[in-house]
């Protein structure tokens, strides 16, 4: 079975930064697309970034300039970095990887990971 475990959640103060990492465990997987999305409480869930296996990437108005994705394909790992953090980032941010093959697509989320930042 496939997991993919975010770590590197936590509390942070305005203004300051924060990386997340989200790996995958258990079968060998290799994965199409990767990104995050995250979700504040009474709100829907939202696209953050995503990034391509050739390391293209796209990122939420929100966190443009703020945030950089990235992976590492031998690892099996996908980042985010996220810089000048603002109160309005306090969310569960998710991790997710995408399997695309001729007849079926396979989306596998993490479990989510909690970011608080506060003033």
């Amino acid at each position: 079975q496939v997991q993919l475990v975010e770590s590197g959640g936590g509390l942070v103060q305005a203004g300051g930064s924060l990386e997340l990492s989200c790996a995958a465990s258990g079968r060998t997987v290799s994965f199409n697309d990767m990104g995050w999305y995250r979700q504040a409480p009474g709100k829907q869930r939202e696209l953050v970034a995503t990034i391509t296996r050739g390391a293209r990437t796209v990122y939420a108005d929100s966190v443009k300039g703020r945030f950089i994705i990235s992976r590492d394909n031998a690892k099996n790992t996908v980042y985010l970095q996220m810089n000048s953090l603002k109160p309005e980032d306090t969310a569960v941010y998710y991790c997710t990887g995408v399997v695309r093959e001729l007849t079926t697509v396979r989306n596998y989320w993490g479990q989510g990971t909690q970011v608080t930042v506060s003033s």
